[in-house]
Order: structure tokens, then sequence, then C-alpha cells
């Protein structure tokens, strides 16, 4: 379990710095933009935020299962199907608890995790290639971020750490 552990530990290390890096970014009120060429990084927030995610959830899956071949696909909702049922249910307790009620939704019943991985399971290839002519690109950033925060913060729930003092 170490190694494994470790290893998922810098995957989710990883997803982190990448997800406080696109919050760098400044906001996008267009209405407000004076010059367009200031925002170079429109479409990137959606790709950067779409690779954390995958970085997050292919952290499950490597403290979840003890097997070096990790699937090797952009498809969130293909990582999150690739997650032990109990990571699953456990994702999307915490989804239904923390996200969906600040950012309930009229248009599904019963609101989880899997329909935010659904709607933007190719968000990281779509957004990626932005020159390529797609049917449509929507991103709802502000419930992808909170989830994307809560599936971070319960895996950091899985370990602790404790400092080592050396002996000498």
């Amino acid at each position: 379990m170490g190694a494994r552990l470790s290893t998922a530990i810098r995957i989710s290390d990883a997803s982190k710095a990448i997800l406080q890096k696109t919050k760098s970014f400044p906001d996008q009120r267009f209405e407000e933009i004076d010059d367009w060429s200031d925002l170079g990084h429109v479409g990137v927030e959606p790709m950067l935020l779409a690779l954390s995610m995958e970085l997050a959830l292919k952290a499950w899956f490597v403290f979840d299962h003890d097997d070096p071949k990790i699937i090797k696909s952009h498809d969130l909702l293909k990582l999150f199907d690739g997650l032990l049922s109990e990571s699953q249910q456990r994702l999307d307790d915490a989804f239904k608890r923390s996200v969906n009620s600040p950012h309930s939704s009229v248009v599904f019943v019963d609101y989880g995790i899997r329909d935010i991985l659904s709607q933007h399971k190719d968000a990281f290839v779509d957004w990626r290639y932005l020159h390529e002519p797609k049917k449509a690109m929507m991103f709802d950033q502000s419930i992808f971020e909170a989830t994307l925060e809560m599936v971070l913060r319960e895996f950091k729930k899985r370990y602790r750490t404790e400092p080592v003092k050396p002996f000498f």
C-alpha cells in the first residue's frame, strides 16, 4: 500500500496545484472587458479544470486498486466508473451534501456527481482543441470547481500524514 499511497498522493497534489493555478486567473466578466486581447486564458480554464479532475479521479483509482494499469482516458465518467463502488457512493454522498445544495438543479431530480461528470466528461479534449468544430461546448465552471474541490477534500480524508523525526 505504501508505494500506491505515495503515488496517489502525488497525483492528488498535482491536481490541487492545477486547481490553484486556475483559480489565480482573473475573473471573466464579459460586460467589463475593455481589451479583448487580455483574455488569452479563455478556454484554458475549462481544459485545466478538466485535467485537474482527471488527475483527482486517477488518484482515487490508484488508491482503490493495487494495479499498475491505470485507465488511460480523459473521459471523466469512465474514470469515475473505474472506481470501487464504495468510492463512487462516498463521492456521490459528499456531492449531495456539500455541492448539490448550493448548486441545485431544476433539471435533475436526483442530481449527483455522475451528472456533472457526464455533462463535462470530454471537457479536457473539447476545450483543448478549440479550433475543431463541436456540437456545443458548455462548461459550468462554478459547479465543476466545487465538485473538484469536494473530490480532493474527500480524497484527503482517506489518509493522514505524520511528521517523522530523525533518530539522531
